[in-house]
């Protein structure tokens, strides 16, 4: 009787799941879609910064000694010898760079509206979205790279909210350059708009867009691997329990 309940324990052990670390499901801190999207959102971040605060989003070609327009940005307009069309004398011109919104050279805000069409308050407005949406994702990204955790409760809401975050800054992104490219270096706005092109700063805002939305598709990737490793976590631990019971 005493090898046969013994056998009987033997059996009943051998039908239970392996307790083994290897055979439990591997809750990583960050899985490889994670990771691409931390360091993707580095350069996004990094091309977006310096495109919302660099003056090269249209430029003149450097060739032509008497352009009018310099360069200019979101927020920055700058000028080699632009008359004011106010002036009736003529004699008054606008020279260098100044802000946009510059209370303090005569004659400027008297062009403001020449300076900032509907279009390009779009294109300010959308991308000042994006970039703010930029900012408010570098502190998600930090704390999901250094302190969140697949063992926390809201570590998949952290996730998801960030990739939608930058869902949208990355929309918002693209809106802002598609309007800036349909209408920027149209005729009738800046002056020799045949000797104008696009300058670096509107290339880092289209490839920063870009990376966006990527880096946005890696943490909803990101989201979607976690939730489903901690489902199959949380059977894998139900089915253990079972057996053992």
């Amino acid at each position: 009787m005493q090898k046969s309940s013994h056998f009987a324990r033997e059996d009943s052990q051998e039908h239970l799941p392996p307790t083994h670390p290897h055979h439990i499901v591997n809750m990583k801190r960050r899985t490889l879609a994670g990771t691409c999207g931390v360091g993707v959102f580095i350069f996004a971040f990094a091309f977006i910064a310096i495109a919302f605060a660099t003056p090269s989003w249209l430029v003149s070609d450097y060739r032509i000694t008497g352009a009018k327009l310099d360069r200019l940005g979101l927020w920055v307009h700058c000028f080699r010898s632009l008359q004011d069309v106010n002036d009736g004398s003529l004699r008054r011109f606008f020279v260098g760079c100044r802000w946009v919104y510059d209370p303090f050279t005569t004659g400027y805000d008297e062009i403001r509206g020449f300076l900032l069409p509907a279009f390009m308050i779009a294109t300010q407005f959308f991308y000042t979205v994006a970039f703010i949406g930029m900012l408010v994702s570098a502190i998600g990204v930090l704390v999901f790279f250094l302190c969140a955790g697949p063992d926390q409760k809201h570590f998949i809401t952290l996730i998801r909210s960030l990739g939608y975050v930058l869902l949208g800054a990355g929309v918002s992104a693209a809106i802002a350059v598609i309007v800036f490219a349909c209408f920027g270096n149209r005729n009738g706005w800046m002056p020799e708009h045949a000797n104008n092109w696009f300058g670096w700063s509107f290339v880092l805002a289209c490839v920063g867009t870009v990376f966006t939305l990527v880096a946005a598709t890696l943490f909803l990737t990101e989201a979607h691997v976690q939730q489903r490793k901690r489902l199959q976590f949380k059977e894998s631990q139900t089915r253990f329990e079972l057996v053992r019971g």
